[in-house]
């Protein structure tokens, strides 16, 4: 931010590489680019960041802002649908080192585990649980969880 009665800075004027597989497309993105006030280039490693439309993404050097593709770490990424006000944005902002995201794109993460998978806890380890969660001692967790078993763990517990 700048200071009042500071005047603003121009923006930074970028070289962006483009990697589209459609012809058309290609076009209507070179345009959002060239409208941003940027430069459009041919080599990756000319660039100060790269355009990717739909396809998959390689080391380019330069950090990569992705359309249409789903989170895998690059700088940016964003809708397929992304508007040219988003597109600059984020170019911008991954120039400069910043990373970008949009809520609506999945990004890497857990799945919830189907029914059929096993489950996470044993049955025993689910009393064993559920003895912490009742606020059982040491001992009294044990007679509960070892009643007639008889065994040394139970044997030690039940002694303590």
């Amino acid at each position: 931010m700048s200071a009042v009665g500071e005047p603003a800075r121009e923006r930074p004027a970028l070289r962006v590489a483009l990697v589209a597989g459609d012809p058309i497309r290609q076009q209507g993105l070179m345009a959002i680019i060239r409208g941003g006030g940027h430069a459009v280039v041919e080599h990756h490693g000319e660039a100060d960041v790269v355009l990717v439309d739909g396809q998959s993404i390689d080391q380019y050097g330069a950090p990569a802002v992705t359309l249409g593709r789903a989170d895998c770490g690059q700088a940016g990424a964003l809708p397929a649908d992304a508007t040219a006000v988003q597109i600059d944005a984020a170019l911008l902002a991954a120039a400069a080192g910043l990373i970008v995201r949009v809520p609506s794109l999945p990004s890497p993460s857990f799945e919830a585990l189907d029914d059929s998978e096993a489950p996470l806890l044993t049955p025993r380890e689910t009393d064993v649980l559920a003895a912490i969660a009742d606020g059982l001692s040491n001992k009294a967790a044990a007679r509960r969880l070892c009643s007639g078993t008889g065994c040394g763990a139970c044997l030690a517990f039940q002694s303590r």
